[in-house]
């Protein structure tokens, strides 16, 4: 596993492993955990080399979010992606992504609106910036996105078809731990009782899908049961809830198999999404 910090050095790097190689490329801000390292092995498993980036990326932090404070651990870090078998791990600063200068941004597509996107201004803008970036120093032919952060995939998925970036994007199954909370960098914020009450977001949302499984359609009727569940949790306070197209990010009001149930949530101070698909 080589490690890389220039862009110059990662683009030599990729155009090498391309001259008759796939390469598939996992963008990461660090702090590794399974769900990550699922993404890694999807890439390992479907090119014939992977590149992994471990950026913190401050555009898509919005005033009052935890930048100075994301949990950081870059030799735990590289020490996993060496057991993953990984081939570059691109390691940039700050100036690296945005020179002295910089003032180009990416305006993001229409499915980054409301939800996440009306929660955090200007974070979707920062992640299609940095995406952008990331795609042209690396120059992948696969990307892997995890499903937890779906409207962010949507809005990649959008903005990669849109700006013809010659790459296929990947959207992997969410990994939870086993009581069914939805893995994030962010969980390490939780003390033990948060972590307890953080659990009503996966519960509310999987007796959503139950709800669908029985023949229920109309949206209104599931979230407003889904808001009186979690309204009445201790020790949560409800973002939002959502039935939406998983492409658009449109709210439905009759579901249909495929569309998304999706929530976001604080536990104390730490912010909290997931989102599962209806299914059956």
């Amino acid at each position: 596993m080589k490690i890389v910090r220039t862009a110059l050095e990662m683009q030599a790097a990729a155009d090498r492993s391309r001259r008759g190689w796939s390469l598939g490329f996992v963008p990461t801000m660090g702090y590794l955990h399974e769900g990550h390292l699922s993404l890694v092995r999807a890439s390992r498993a479907q090119n014939e080399r992977t590149a992994v980036s471990i950026y913190v990326n401050p555009t898509q932090f919005v005033p009052g979010e935890d930048f100075e404070r994301y949990p950081r651990d870059e030799a735990r870090d590289l020490q996993l992606l060496e057991k993953e078998g990984v081939d570059w791990v691109f390691l940039p600063s700050q100036e690296e992504i945005y020179p002295e200068g910089f003032s180009t941004f990416i305006e993001p597509p229409s499915s980054s609106r409301g939800w996440c996107g009306e929660a955090r201004p200007g974070h979707f803008r920062g992640v299609c910036t940095v995406v952008a970036i990331l795609f042209t120093i690396v120059q992948p032919d696969r990307a892997y996105f995890g499903r937890k952060d779906a409207q962010q995939a949507a809005a990649i998925r959008r903005m990669t078809q849109d700006l013809r970036f010659p790459i296929e994007i990947s959207v992997q199954p969410i990994v939870r731990e086993s009581d069914g909370l939805a893995m994030s960098s962010r969980n390490v914020y939780l003390s033990l009782k948060e972590r307890r009450n953080a659990l009503i977001l996966s519960q509310t949302l999987a007796r959503g899908i139950e709800r669908f499984r029985e023949g229920e359609r109309e949206a209104a009727a599931i979230l407003r049961e889904g808001k009186a569940r979690i309204e009445s949790a201790e020790g949560v306070r409800l973002d939002y809830l959502g039935a939406v197209n998983g492409n658009t990010f449109e709210s439905v009001k009759t579901i249909a198999s495929g569309d998304l149930y999706i929530g976001a949530i604080f536990a104390g101070k730490t912010r909290l999404i997931d989102n599962m698909i209806f299914d059956g």
